[in-house]
């Protein structure tokens, strides 16, 4: 204690009159907040390790539990933050680097939250999606800029394409850094919506072959789980360069994590730290990429897109225009607020920019280079509605990564210690007794629902701004308009203010 103690930050409330000691909680609790004292007959709770998962307090039988934010505070400093005072006095005490999970925490600008959508009126009337017929399906891939003739027939020969039933796809997320459950899940619904989730870096599972076509399979800089037989199973390729949470660095799953099935997976021995370096070994430039992008396509005959994931950084504009010059047919893009199961919390909370100007700057780019049709673009990092998703397509988007939207329907209550592998919903963990908490049935069902729901939206959303299919939306900025923005973020967003 004495110059290391830092007090909890949350407080177990327990109403004895209502508790039962039936010990639920602490069969629950991953975290051992909770104990049976045997001479008492009373539940104790040891509050410095709760993390606010809230696990006890949803399966309490009487609701005898609730979890509040401790008012023990440091004196008040508006410059020296309670947060910034912890992390200083745990890392004079460890000498170590701060790990964090999930996305940035901090109150930094949520674009699309200022930004209002348009709507038809009596010129234009709006559709109503009931009646008439919406086009929610996308194609990603390359199109072609003009439509091509042989003779008397139109040419429809196009490159690889994916299709998707709407516009929204899950992100990468590891075997590894989230379970086997968790997979299963993201793999039965995107098999089931007809949309497609992502591997991660961590390999795919022997068992999800099965679900190939809606499999989009991941290339980083650790190659884990890449072989031959890995590329050939998915619908598409994707390179991994950066990811939002954590731009310019590379990835680390603990030994620990790494049993038996993971280490098959990822082709790695058992019990070793899985370590992604920073750079791939083999890119140090946009040919280099080119290389690695055409060595993809020749081991899988040509007959998949191949996706280069970067992370939204300063510039990122010119850097997407060397990629979409790379042979890559789709551009993945991260923005600073995107999740992740372990990030340096520095990097976490101070590298990157937000999606919304990214994209924004991206889609300029490649449109006054006259190259926007060499690639589709999909971007990820907080889209938290189906109306985020609408206004990254009318900012230039094709289409959307989603991941802790995802987890957030699977059951996770974002306590934001995912680097523990203590997850008490089963989600971001390898301990069997948590993993088979969550029953991949009930947590596909609950993907479909969500995304039912958004195409629903999505549908309403089209069909108030008198648009019939997300085509005729896609970088149609003139159906957004900003609200309390500044000059310089409405002429890089592409919009007007509200009223003008």
């Amino acid at each position: 204690m004495g110059i290391d103690f830092i007090y909890p930050e949350f407080e177990v409330k327990r109403d004895r009159e209502r508790c039962i000691a039936c010990r639920v909680c602490e069969r629950q609790c991953a975290n051992c907040v909770h104990s049976y004292d045997e001479e008492s007959g009373l539940m104790l709770s040891d509050e410095s390790q709760c993390v606010d998962c809230h696990r006890c307090v949803s399966l309490c039988p009487t609701r005898a539990l609730k979890i509040v934010k401790s008012d023990c505070a440091l004196r008040e400093n508006a410059n020296w933050t309670t947060d910034a005072i912890n992390e200083i006095y745990k890392q004079a005490s460890s000498g170590g680097v701060l790990l964090s999970s999930m996305g940035n925490p901090k109150p930094m600008p949520v674009y699309w939250d200022r930004i209002l959508i348009n709507a038809s009126q009596v010129t234009n009337p709006s559709i109503d999606p009931l009646r008439e017929p919406m086009e929610t399906r996308v194609f990603l891939g390359k199109k072609p800029d003009r439509i091509k003739r042989e003779g008397d027939e139109l040419c429809c020969e196009l490159t690889p394409q994916l299709e998707l039933s709407m516009p929204v796809m899950f992100s990468a997320m590891s075997y590894g850094s989230i379970s086997y459950n968790a997979h299963k899940s993201l793999a039965i619904a995107a098999s089931k919506l007809g949309i497609l989730y992502n591997t991660g870096e961590g390999g795919l599972h022997e068992d999800f072959y099965a679900y190939g076509a809606n499999t989009i399979v991941q290339v980083a800089s650790g190659r884990f789980g890449v072989h031959e037989k890995y590329l050939e199973a998915g619908a598409a390729v994707e390179i991994k360069m950066g990811q939002g949470a954590k731009p310019g660095i590379g990835g680390h799953l603990p030994g620990t994590k790494i049993g038996s099935d993971i280490s098959r997976t990822r082709m790695i021995p058992e019990g070793s730290d899985a370590i992604s370096p920073a750079p791939h070994h083999d890119i140090y430039s946009i040919e280099d990429l080119r290389q690695l992008v055409y060595s993809i396509k020749e081991t899988t005959g040509y007959r998949k897109p191949v996706i280069v994931k970067v992370a939204a950084v300063h510039n990122i504009a010119a850097i997407a225009s060397g990629i979409a010059r790379s042979g890559a047919d789709i551009i993945a893009i991260d923005g600073f607020r995107g999740g992740t199961g372990a990030a340096p919390t520095r990097i976490r909370d101070n590298v990157g920019i937000p999606i919304e100007l990214a994209l924004a700057s991206v889609d300029t780019r490649l449109r006054e280079e006259g190259i926007r049709n060499n690639v589709s673009l999909v971007v990820g990092g907080s889209i938290h509605s189906s109306a985020d998703v609408i206004k990254a397509i009318a900012l230039g988007a094709d289409a959307c990564y989603i991941a802790t939207a995802a987890l957030l329907a699977l059951g996770c209550h974002l306590c934001r210690t995912c680097q523990t592998g203590n997850c008490n919903w089963g989600i971001a963990t390898q301990r069997p007794e948590l993993v088979k908490r969550l029953n991949p049935d009930i947590g596909s069902e609950r993907l479909i629902n969500l995304m039912t729901a958004w195409n629903h939206e999505i549908k309403e959303l089209m069909g108030g701004m008198g648009i019939n299919s997300i085509e005729a939306l896609r970088g149609n900025r003139l159906m957004l308009r900003g609200v309390g923005l500044n000059g310089k973020e409405l002429e890089i967003l592409g919009i007007s203010h509200a009223g003008e």
